[in-house]
């Protein structure tokens, strides 16, 4: 038996294997939940196949956060399939590269736009029209990192997005626990995913959070996935509006 036996799960964010979305994607499958991953486009579709091959059964739609109509497609299609929605995990966050390199100073209107909205906003539409397909309650997730509260070199744009994310889910808790339904976020140390790689400077402080976390390790993506299996659960019943950490301690430092 697993935790999570019976329940439905839709993971909007998966690029590939090394994708912090697919982490949480695998390690709720091996609990029993029945999944759904959702891509971003053709360039992405085969990497994305070949982790839902993985899991024999899981259902793989198109969609396009910026476009509130792909979003409700999404869940009419989950509708039609499913009944409902149990778990949603939101993993999404881009922010054009020539705005997180320099100074954020100079960060441009279009940037700091379109950073805020696929990295933040699309959780707000993404869990909007999901609470529909949750009758009975549900958990939501979305991904965070400290750069939300501190400042790290050419992070830049995406921080102000992160700490906006942030906002989002306890407002978004707040909102929506009178329905049973619970926001969270998980906020991972350094894991060199897709578009982690596109931070200039990556490399440099992920061995230092590496180097001087307590536990002295870095984090991987079954560490957050294992991290997501709770949340999904019952055994996170009682815990809404939350930022949990899986950095191996880094975020208790104050250096």
């Amino acid at each position: 038996m697993g935790l999570l036996d019976g329940k439905n799960a839709l993971i909007w964010g998966v690029a590939n294997r090394r994708s912090i979305g697919w982490g949480a994607a695998r390690a709720l499958a091996r609990e029993g939940a029945r999944i759904a991953l959702t891509y971003e486009s053709e360039r992405v579709e085969k990497m994305v196949r070949d982790c839902a091959d993985q899991v024999p059964g899981t259902t793989m739609i198109q969609a396009d956060v910026t476009d509130d109509a792909q979003i409700q497609a999404v869940y009419d299609e989950l509708k039609a399939a499913w009944d409902r929605v149990d778990v949603v995990v939101h993993s999404i966050a881009y922010a054009p590269r020539e705005d997180m390199e320099g100074r954020f100073a100079d960060t441009s209107r279009n940037g700091f736009l379109t950073a805020l909205g696929i990295s933040a906003y699309s959780l707000v539409p993404i869990t909007r029209y999901a609470v529909p397909l949750m009758p009975d309650g549900g958990s939501v997730m979305t991904m965070t990192y400290i750069a939300s509260d501190r400042v790290f070199p050419n992070y830049n744009v995406m921080g102000v997005a992160k700490a906006a994310l942030e906002a989002s889910v306890r407002y978004l808790a707040a909102d929506l626990g009178p329905q049973g339904v619970r926001v969270n976020a998980i906020s991972p140390g350094p894991i060199s995913t897709l578009a982690a790689r596109g931070v200039p400077g990556f490399t440099g402080f992920a061995k230092a959070s590496t180097e001087r976390s307590p536990l002295r390790q870095s984090t991987d993506i079954d560490q957050v996935g294992d991290t997501a299996v709770f949340l999904a659960s019952n055994l996170s019943r009682g815990v809404t509006g939350d930022v949990l950490f899986v950095d191996q301690g880094y975020h208790v430092l104050g250096f």
